[in-house]
């Protein structure tokens, strides 16, 4: 893993400067929501939504006498997310109070884990555009409870707090700064939060805040040194993300360049006039006050249940997404779509059982969901099902339709309903085989266009125009290749 640190950003990303080229150094602290029921320390729901503070317990309130009490399944949460990042399991870790003041932060200091967290080292390899393969080290996960939420919006004189979220599960995954590109930064938090999804330990909805993260950025001359970082804090969209990891490179390029220093501070990103500002100068870990919670004793994990919890772990994105290519036969990058996310990959295994691997991979890509992008939906919300799709494919091998009637039973099945078998034959759209008609057409067709035959014998990019007319005479209904093949042999043009 010494690659990973000590790895130069390809050209390509570099940021040209005035006084030459820089290199941009990126470490995320991914901040993901436990999906649990029930919070970290109490039982009060952790569900999203609800009227505000709703969702709040004495222990949530900071009443005094409240203790505190580990939510066992969180735990689990976090040892099975370790797990799907390769990483170490610790089984001695300690709760610390983190201390500082927040207005939705009742108690005052934040119940998180600093020297002894519950998972160590791990990694992450994210999969890039132009097909290559990054190692990223994971430093550690520790788990830690959320805060509230300050509303500034309600009231013209002051700010309101909702607690809903309070005591609310965190993992805290934070990354090396082995990443070298906004694009890399990018690819992490897709690969981070497609793993948490299949475990089903976070939903990764940043647009609930489910899932943000907090951006460490540094510029340094390629090869150079580490500059000093800046941390942009809070960021819930990866678009985003990437807006702010390139603005905040220049503007510390700009800084360097003109005789000044980069210090280290902590940033807020504003999507609107797409910059950062500063937000405070940036702590360091003596700031906090860390110390072991007095109310929580070292957690202890068994190393029976967590082999337990390894074995029950589901087939992670990337071991799915070799099987696809190896058992399926497909490319990589269809794979990689196809493993994307968990109810796209059931859907496709679901079409392609017993069929062709790579035929159903194009039907489930390109008609199923791009029709579902046009139209908005989801797979959960899709009108056709796996097993309709698997019928037209069913139907494309048989070759009772050819690939433009499939296409037509598509969208009779997404707006209509029914089986694609059963449409095909009430509405006669079965594939016209028999030579003899297609024998008919095209000689028809041949014989009505004398000066197009002349033109195919110097140019045979022209058969498919021929192709073409014969399908249209047959309403499509005509076996492609047998016409393709039956032109050839009648206009004298060699394969």
């Amino acid at each position: 893993m010494l690659e990973a640190a000590k790895r130069i950003a390809d050209k390509k990303d570099w940021i040209k400067g005035a006084t030459g080229d820089w290199e941009i150094i990126i470490g995320l602290e991914v901040h993901a929501q436990v999906t649990s029921k029930s919070k970290l320390f109490s039982g009060a729901s952790a569900e999203y939504g609800g009227a505000p503070n709703d969702h709040v317990s004495m222990v949530d309130a900071a009443m005094p006498g409240m203790l505190p009490v580990i939510n066992e399944f969180c735990v689990e949460q976090a040892v099975r997310t370790g797990l799907g990042l390769k990483a170490q399991i610790n089984n001695y870790s300690v709760f610390d109070r983190k201390n500082y003041f927040y207005p939705d932060l009742p108690q005052g200091y934040q119940i998180s884990q600093f020297k002894q967290p519950i998972v160590g080292e791990g990694v992450v390899t994210i999969d890039l555009d132009d097909g290559k393969s990054i190692p990223v080290r994971v430093e550690r996960l520790h788990l830690e409870q959320d805060a509230g939420k300050s509303l500034h919006d309600q009231h013209p004189n002051m700010s309101f707090v909702d607690l809903n979220r309070s005591g609310c599960a965190l993992m805290e995954i934070v990354s090396k700064p082995d990443m070298r590109s906004a694009d890399e930064a990018k690819a992490y938090v897709t690969k981070l939060r497609q793993i948490m999804r299949y475990l089903g330990t976070c939903d990764g909805n940043m647009e609930q805040g489910s899932m943000r993260a907090d951006v460490n950025v540094s510029v340094r001359a390629p090869g150079a040194p580490f500059g000093t970082r800046c941390e942009i804090k809070n960021v819930n969209s990866i678009r985003f993300m990437g807006q702010a990891i390139e603005y905040e490179a220049r503007r510390q390029i700009g800084v360097i360049e003109d005789g000044g220093k980069i210090d280290q501070e902590t940033r807020l990103y504003d999507a609107k006039k797409g910059e950062t500002r500063s937000m405070r100068s940036k702590e360091e870990a003596h700031d906090y006050r860390y110390f072991p919670d007095p109310d929580l004793l070292p957690l202890k994990l068994d190393s029976a249940r967590v082999a337990e919890i390894k074995a029950s772990l589901p087939e992670l994105p990337d071991e799915k997404k070799a099987r696809f290519m190896s058992a399926y036969g497909l490319s990589a990058y269809d794979a990689a779509v196809l493993a994307a996310e968990p109810p796209s990959a059931d859907f496709y295994e679901t079409v392609a059982k017993g069929r062709d691997g790579k035929l159903s991979a194009n039907w489930v890509i390109n008609e199923f969901f791009g029709r579902l992008n046009k139209e908005g939906k989801t797979i959960e919300t899709t009108p056709v099902s796996a097993a309709q799709i698997g019928g037209i494919v069913d139907l494309i091998t048989a070759g009772t339709i050819s690939g433009k009637i499939a296409k037509d039973v598509f969208e009779i099945v997404w707006t209509e309903g029914g089986s694609p078998a059963e449409i095909v034959e009430t509405r006669g759209l079965v594939q016209v085989t028999d030579m003899g008609a297609i024998e008919k057409a095209v000689d028809e067709i041949i014989a009505a266009n004398p000066d197009k035959v002349e033109a195919v014998k110097v140019k045979a990019s022209m058969l498919g125009w021929f192709v073409g007319q014969v399908m249209k005479t047959t309403g499509g209904k005509a076996n492609p290749q047998s016409v393709n093949d039956l032109l050839r042999e009648k206009l004298g043009i060699n394969q």
